[in-house]
């Protein structure tokens, strides 16, 4: 897809902060989390929504979610977490390439949706590591 941030990730033009990837997607954390730990399960076929997947795909993608999910909480030491994936601008769906959000939740924060906090390059690195280091 031209001028998408997500497929400039998975090219190499743009960098991230990477906790996983294979064949089919890539995990990166979030650079304007929801909270901290909220990463992103990006599809490496630039699908705009999961209506344009097949079903074995859209299972493949959510099967890695319980794996990348642990590693999260292990890292951040989360009391739990949510999932969220929009489909269409009606849906607020900011960038046009499926993604699933998995958002550590803490019990001394509270549950918020729409305040995003912007994090410096070495907590990102930090936690990126952690993160990956749970996933082997």
């Amino acid at each position: 897809m031209p001028g998408c941030i997500f497929c400039d990730i998975i090219e190499g033009k743009l960098s991230c902060y990477m906790i996983y990837q294979d064949d089919d997607c890539i995990v990166i954390l979030d650079r304007y989390p929801i909270d901290n730990g909220h990463s992103l399960i990006i599809t490496k076929k630039p699908y705009e929504k999961l209506t344009d997947m097949s079903v074995d795909e859209i299972s493949k993608l959510f099967s890695k979610i319980p794996k990348i999910v642990n590693a999260i909480i292990k890292a951040t030491n989360a009391d739990a977490f949510s999932i969220a994936q929009n489909n269409g601008k009606a849906a607020k769906q900011i960038i046009p390439h499926v993604h699933i959000h998995i958002i550590p939740r803490y019990n001394t924060t509270g549950t918020l949706w729409t305040k995003r906090k912007i994090l410096d390059d070495s907590e990102l690195d930090k936690l990126a590591l952690t993160t990956k280091n749970y996933l082997e």
